[in-house]
């Protein structure tokens, strides 16, 4: 593709800029790290808040497109938890798993869902796309596979009988909820910002 266009993706997760650029492949977009001293205060209510809060820190600093994403798990017998918390519920990856299983132990309805908001922002800041993506399913009774990062290891898309980070990176980038709000986000990219 000839005019293959770069966006800032507003995180410091290295994994996930690979992760993103693997979903993009043959889109005719490329997303690069934000630059240095990038530290938002993610204080939104919502994903989709978050996401924008993020989005905007890096058009700031990299005065170019900016894309961020929110996104949590949401386990349905917690009330939603851990949610927005997601990344903070418990001190490292690890703790953050062992905590949710030993929370949704006793409990029958293990249904869950993995929700991604995104945001898609001009070199200004400003609102251009917001998107959402949801993958269902439930959380494991125990941690399996080492694909993937956060709560991969526990979560069982419906339709599957393995948790994420049991699935080759290809199936996992079709039906993530990262993979459903981007390329949602690219197809508008596409349409509105690399053929005008």
């Amino acid at each position: 593709m000839e005019n293959k266009i770069q966006i800032v993706f507003a995180t410091g997760n290295k994994h996930k800029v690979k992760e993103i650029n693997e979903i993009a492949q043959g889109s005719g977009i490329e997303f690069i790290l934000p630059p240095e001293g990038f530290d938002p205060d993610e204080n939104g209510k919502t994903f989709a808040e978050n996401s924008y809060i993020k989005a905007k820190e890096a058009s700031k600093l990299s005065h170019n497109l900016s894309l961020a994403d929110d996104s949590g798990l949401c386990v349905e017998a917690l009330n939603g938890e851990p949610g927005l918390y997601s990344a903070r519920y418990a001190p490292t990856a690890q703790e953050r798993i062992d905590k949710l299983l030993k929370n949704i132990n006793d409990l029958a309805n293990r249904k869950a869902k993995f929700v991604c908001a995104m945001t898609l922002v001009d070199k200004d800041g400003n609102i251009l796309n917001q998107e959402i993506g949801e993958c269902h399913g439930n959380i494991a009774t125990k941690q399996a596979g080492t694909n993937g990062f956060g709560y991969d290891p526990i979560f069982i898309p419906d339709g599957y009988e393995i948790t994420i980070a049991e699935m080759p990176e290809s199936l996992k980038n079709t039906i993530s909820h990262r993979s459903i709000a981007l390329n949602k986000m690219i197809k508008y990219i596409k349409e509105f910002i690399i053929d005008r």
